[in-house]
C-alpha cells in the first residue's frame, strides 16, 4: 500500500480511539460537568505551591465525605462537611437493576408510617434512598437564635428501597415484588410477581430542567440535533472491519499476503 493508504488508516485508527472516549467527555464537558461537582466540595488542606518544578505534586485532602439529601454544590452540604468533622463511614449495598422511579406508589414496610402508601417524589440513588411525599416525616427547628424561637418544619427523611419500601401492585393495591420482564414487542418493563401486571413507568421519571416530557420538547436547531436527522439509518452492516469498508469505498485494494500462523 502506498503512503496515502496509510494515513487513512492511522486516521480511522485514532477516530476510533477518540469515539470511546465520548462518555469521559461527556462527564467532563457537560452542563454540569464532574470537576465543577468535585470541586465545589473538595476540601484541600495543601498542595505543591505552583512554579517550584523540583518538588514533587502532592497534597493533603479530605478523603471521605458524608453524602445526603443535599447536593455536593449546596451550603447545606458543606455545613454538614466542616473541616475537622468526621462521620461513619456508610457502606452502601449494592444494587444490580434500579426499579423505583419519581411519581411510583409505594407502600412503607417500616416505622410508624408501616403499611402507609404514597408517591415518590424524589430518588437519591447514590444513597439507595427515596423520598416518599408526606410519609416519614421529622420536626425540625429553623432559624433559631437567641432573640427568635424559630420555625418548625415538617420533612420527609429518606428510606431504603431495599429493605423500607415496596411497589404497590396496579391490580391488589398492595405491596409486592418486582422483576423486570420483556414484553413481545422487545420492551423492558416491571411486573408484579404477585399478580404478573406490568407496572408502567410514570411519567414524572422523564421529567429533566429542559422540558416535562420527552413527547412535549421543542427542538432547538441551535443546539439540538433534529429527531429525523439521529433517527436516520447511515450503516449498513457487513462482515468486515471499519478499516476495510472504507478501504473498499476509496477504492483501496489490499496486495498484502499475511504470514502464515499456526495454533498448537
Amino acid at each position: 500500500m502506498n503512503y496515502r493508504s496509510w494515513s487513512i488508516i492511522n486516521k480511522m485508527r485514532i477516530f476510533n480511539f477518540l469515539s470511546k472516549k465520548v462518555g469521559d467527555l461527556t462527564l467532563k464537558y457537560s452542563n454540569l460537568p464532574e470537576s465543577y461537582v468535585k470541586r465545589s466540595y473538595e476540601q484541600v488542606y495543601w498542595k505543591t505551591p505552583k512554579g517550584h518544578p523540583q518538588y514533587t505534586d502532592a497534597q493533603v485532602a479530605r478523603k471521605s465525605y458524608r453524602f445526603t439529601t443535599y447536593r455536593p454544590w449546596t451550603v447545606q452540604f458543606a455545613r454538614q462537611n466542616e473541616r475537622g468533622t468526621r462521620r461513619k463511614k456508610v457502606f452502601i449495598e449494592p444494587i444490580g437493576e434500579w426499579s423505583f422511579f419519581k411519581g411510583d406508589r409505594v407502600e412503607i414496610m417500616v416505622g410508624r408510617d408501616k403499611g402507609k402508601q404514597g408517591i415518590v417524589m424524589q430518588v437519591i440513588q447514590e444513597r439507595n434512598w427515596v423520598i416518599v411525599e408526606g410519609l416519614n416525616t421529622n420536626l425540625r427547628v429553623v432559624g433559631k437564635d437567641k432573640d427568635f424561637p424559630g420555625i418548625v418544619v415538617q420533612s420527609e427523611a429518606p428510606l431504603l428501597v431495599t429493605t423500607d419500601v415496596k411497589l404497590v401492585d396496579p391490580e391488589s393495591l398492595k405491596a409486592t415484588e418486582i422483576e423486570w420482564r420483556y414484553t413481545e414487542d422487545g420492551e423492558k418493563v416491571r411486573v408484579s410477581k404477585s399478580s404478573s401486571r406490568i407496572i408502567p413507568i410514570p411519567k414524572s421519571a422523564e421529567e429533566t430542567i429542559d422540558y416535562k416530557s420527552k413527547m412535549l420538547y421543542i427542538e432547538n436547531p441551535d443546539k439540538d440535533t433534529v429527531a429525523d436527522d439521529a433517527a436516520k439509518i447511515t450503516f449498513s452492516p457487513k462482515l468486515q472491519t471499519f478499516e476495510m469498508d472504507v478501504m473498499e469505498s476509496m477504492g483501496i485494494k489490499e496486495d498484502r499476503v499475511p504470514a502464515k500462523s499456526y495454533w498448537y
